[in-house]
């Protein structure tokens, strides 16, 4: 048995296919895998989500076989082993899944390094954590349709109890930066909005492509090759500008972030920092949706000290920093605004720091 997190982005979105900067920290949330090998040629999953599924297809028919869009992302991570040469004679996949789905807390990662990781150790396979990384995301780009960056899968695999993880995608690093907002009498809400995202519909495609396009108009490899927001004035295309200035702007509040947390401030002090990175999101990236604003402007008023949308957009999670005594007027302050504005009843739980991908048994 393997386990693998969802996990929640402190700051820094979509930010990693642009080389730039971000913070997340796992979840206690995981999507489990029970994974058995076998001799006769075949890959077959199944899910306690779907009861009724049982899906079974031959190894080396996985590249073009036909399957439901949910099982893609299992039998992409195996065929994408294979393509890179590893040898899977067959294997058993039995899935289970506590990451909210849609829910911008990437449960599709988890998944994918769930499965990632229990290949590797059931057929010994001589795959880094860099390569681990590596295969889910390209699954996900390849052969689910999704053309994510690496932020999901790096905080799936590379996560560490008490700790965010700061990702420097240009430079292909990454650092352990102690996060313990208990310790600071406060507590990191999430709210789930109950507004599934659905990032293969095209949204977040589009969004990847204005900014390679704003990259190329201005001459640069990424937009986080530029941190002058003059820079930005050569963009003609008012939507490109607004597309390039929220890359620019939340690398510099990725930075600004790990930084105090670093010096081992007061936490509520990156509050505003959050504010600001909700705002870009929404005005100038324009992937928030009424529930998200609402959330974070409820929070905002219930005394958090800050809060912002979290994920790829069109629809998930918020998070919010409170004191822990007042985390639950939050709560019931949120409740009372989405029961008001007709909204589905949003889903909320407090985020601690958790481990990265592992074997459980």
């Amino acid at each position: 048995m393997w386990a693998a997190p969802g996990r929640v982005n402190i700051i820094g979105e979509h930010t990693d296919y642009n080389g730039g900067y971000a913070l997340p920290i796992a979840l206690p949330h995981t999507v489990t895998c029970a994974a058995d090998t076998t001799a006769d040629g075949l890959a077959r999953v199944t899910s306690r989500q779907r009861p009724d599924e049982r899906i079974e297809i031959p190894v080396a028919g996985l590249a073009d076989a036909k399957m439901p869009a949910w099982a893609r992302y299992p039998f992409g991570v195996v065929h994408e082993y294979l393509r890179r040469g590893h040898s899977i004679s067959g294997v058993t996949l039995a899935l289970d899944g506590a990451v909210p789905v849609g829910a911008g807390l990437s449960s599709s990662a988890a998944l994918e390094c769930a499965v990632a990781v229990a290949l590797r150790d059931l057929f010994a396979l001589p795959v880094t954590d860099a390569e681990l990384i590596d295969i889910a995301r390209t699954a996900e780009n390849n052969y689910v349709g999704v053309p994510t960056g690496t932020l999901d899968q790096s905080a799936s695999i590379l996560c560490t109890a008490g700790h965010a993880l700061f990702l420097d995608f240009g430079a292909d690093q990454h650092a352990q930066v102690p996060f313990d907002l208990a310790a600071a009498g406060l507590e990191l809400l999430v709210v789930d909005t109950n507004t599934p995202h659905r990032l293969a519909d095209g949204g977040y495609g589009d969004r990847r492509a204005e900014c390679d396009q704003a990259a190329t108009m201005l001459g640069v490899a990424s937009l986080s090759d530029i941190t002058d927001l003059a820079a930005l004035d050569k963009l003609d295309d008012p939507v490109l500008r607004r597309r390039a200035r929220h890359i620019v702007t939340e690398n510099d509040r990725a930075l600004t972030v790990v930084d105090m947390l670093r010096r081992a401030g007061d936490p509520r002090d990156i509050g505003p920092v959050l504010i600001a990175g909700h705002a870009s999101l929404r005005d100038d990236f324009e992937i928030s949706t009424p529930q998200l604003d609402a959330a974070v402007e409820v929070a905002l008023t219930a005394g958090a000290y800050g809060a912002r949308m979290v994920g790829g957009g069109f629809g998930g999670s918020i998070i919010a920093i409170t004191d822990t005594d007042r985390t639950r007027l939050a709560v019931d302050a949120i409740e009372n605004r989405f029961r008001a504005s007709g909204f589905a009843a949003p889903r909320t739980f407090v985020a601690v720091p958790s481990a990265g991908a592992r074997r459980m048994t």
